[in-house]
C-alpha cells in the first residue's frame, strides 16, 4: 500500500499537473469531503466532489498556480502540509473567490492542507490560509490603516525565519 505521502502527492498531481477530475477522485473514499475554511467551498460525498472539481476547482485554477512546499508533518492517518500557493489571478475562482472577477494581480500566500486518510483513500481535507491577505493583493482590501499583509506573509514563511515586518 503506498505511503500517506504517495497517496497525497497523487492526488494533488491530479488536481494540480494532469487536472483530471475522474482520477482525483480515484484516490478519496466515497465519503470523502472537502472543506476550503475561508470561503466555505468544497463538497461532500464523490457526487458533489465531481461537481465542485470539474465545475469550480481543477477547472478553474489559473495556469501559472504553483505550490511550493515548506514544512509536513506525517502520523499515523493524517498529513499536514505548509505551502506557498501562488498564481495570477487571470480567471474567475469559484474556489477561492466566488462572484470576484479576474483582476490580473499576483497572489502569493501561505497555505496549510491537513489532510485524513482512511482505507488508503484520502477521507477528508482541511484547507486553511488567510483570505484578507488574498483580498489585500487582489485590490479589494486597500485600508493601508488594518493590519493585513499581502505576499510578505509568504516571503516570511519562506524565509524559514522572523524579522519584523
Amino acid at each position: 500500500m503506498p505511503s500517506l505521502t504517495e497517496l497525497w502527492e497523487e492526488h494533488t498531481a491530479h488536481e494540480f499537473s494532469t487536472r483530471d477530475t475522474e482520477a482525483t477522485l480515484e484516490t478519496m473514499v466515497e465519503d470523502a469531503y472537502v472543506n476550503h475554511i475561508p470561503v466555505m467551498t468544497g463538497g461532500y460525498g464523490k457526487s458533489a466532489l465531481r461537481t465542485f472539481y470539474s465545475r469550480d476547482f481543477i477547472s478553474r485554477m489559473p495556469a501559472d498556480t504553483a505550490l511550493t512546499p515548506i514544512s509536513r508533518t506525517v502520523g499515523e492517518d493524517q498529513l499536514v502540509d505548509e505551502m506557498i500557493f501562488s498564481f495570477t489571478h487571470m480567471e474567475e475562482m469559484p474556489w477561492m473567490l466566488p462572484g470576484v472577477a479576474p483582476t490580473g494581480k499576483r497572489v502569493e500566500i501561505p497555505l496549510v492542507a491537513i489532510v485524513r486518510f482512511r482505507d488508503g483513500k484520502l477521507a477528508h481535507e482541511h484547507i486553511y490560509w488567510d483570505q484578507a491577505s488574498v483580498l489585500k493583493q487582489i485590490g479589494l482590501i486597500t485600508d493601508d490603516s488594518l493590519p493585513i499583509y499581502g505576499s510578505e506573509t509568504a516571503a516570511k514563511v519562506r524565509s524559514g525565519s522572523f524579522h519584523e515586518k
